[in-house]
């Protein structure tokens, strides 16, 4: 299969692996990018998944108002080094963040960072709204998951898709940014603001 020069590159900018590595995987998965991510990954190769566990204590703090003046939104992203901070890429990621926030309102930056009283409310009324449905033990536990991971991917940022390319979600947006940037990227906080809200 021929695999073209710019395919490898937008998968070589994705996950920051060698220029070799992204043709085999592409090869591998037969043009596949999504399946190729996920190949680079297994094999161990996907340098920005490499750095996220480092620690970020550097960044910015983003903020955009909507052209109506109605919504706004501050955000801490973090990064390794000031240097990177500085950076337009850096910045234009934190504003392309800023206005998803805007746009989907999400509640959380992640499931970690929910209260676990939370949890079990929505658990709570999950179950509710089965009950006298027949379904009951593994059956039941298995939907209130289920319902629960829909909960995360609606309310919290790093698991929604992006508003502008349902293709991706917050958290593939930073990996990109991670593989092109070389530095561990995150996100602190954030609040929106919205008038009579």
């Amino acid at each position: 299969m021929d695999i073209s020069a710019i395919k490898v590159k937008e998968l070589r900018d994705m996950t920051g692996a060698g220029m070799m590595d992204c043709k085999n995987a592409l090869v591998e998965s037969e043009g596949d990018i999504g399946k190729a991510k996920e190949i680079l990954r297994k094999k161990g190769l996907s340098k920005a998944d490499k750095k996220i566990g480092r620690e970020a204590n550097n960044g910015w703090i983003i903020d955009y108002i909507h052209f109506n003046g109605r919504v706004g939104v501050m955000l801490e992203l973090n990064c390794e080094t000031d240097f990177v901070a500085k950076t337009d890429e850096f910045k234009a990621l934190g504003k392309d963040i800023c206005k998803h926030i805007a746009m989907q309102n999400p509640k959380y930056v992640s499931r970690d960072t929910i209260d676990s009283s939370v949890i079990e409310k929505e658990k709570e009324i999950y179950r509710a709204q089965y009950e006298g449905s027949g379904k009951i033990g593994q059956a039941l536990e298995k939907i209130v998951e289920n319902k629960l991971e829909k909960f995360y991917q609606e309310n919290c940022l790093l698991e929604q898709k992006y508003f502008l390319d349902e293709s991706k979600t917050i958290t593939d947006m930073i990996k990109e940014a991670i593989a092109k940037l070389g530095e561990n990227i995150s996100v602190g906080r954030f609040v929106r603001f919205e008038i009579g809200q």
